[in-house]
């Protein structure tokens, strides 16, 4: 593992150490879980939105691409 330093809020600090005492788990730990969960909704969240750009691009295409698409990619 890699040490590393982060300032904190007062408010925040208190809250991980109180949530990280309820769940008898040291700060660090409880800050690592935490941090994963985060980056890894994260990953979902900008996947979402790729997939959400990509429907905007067919959005721009012809009326009837969803029933007709082996038509428009095969054909033309």
């Amino acid at each position: 593992m890699i040490r590393t330093q982060v300032y904190l809020p007062e408010e925040l600090y208190t809250r991980i150490q109180l949530e990280a005492k309820r769940e008898k788990k040291k700060a660090a730990a409880l800050l690592r879980e935490l941090l994963q969960r985060g980056l890894v909704q994260k990953k979902k969240q900008s996947l979402g939105n790729a997939l959400l750009e990509l429907a905007k691009i067919g959005a721009k295409g012809p009326r009837d691409l969803s029933t007709n698409h082996d038509k428009y990619l095969y054909e033309e």
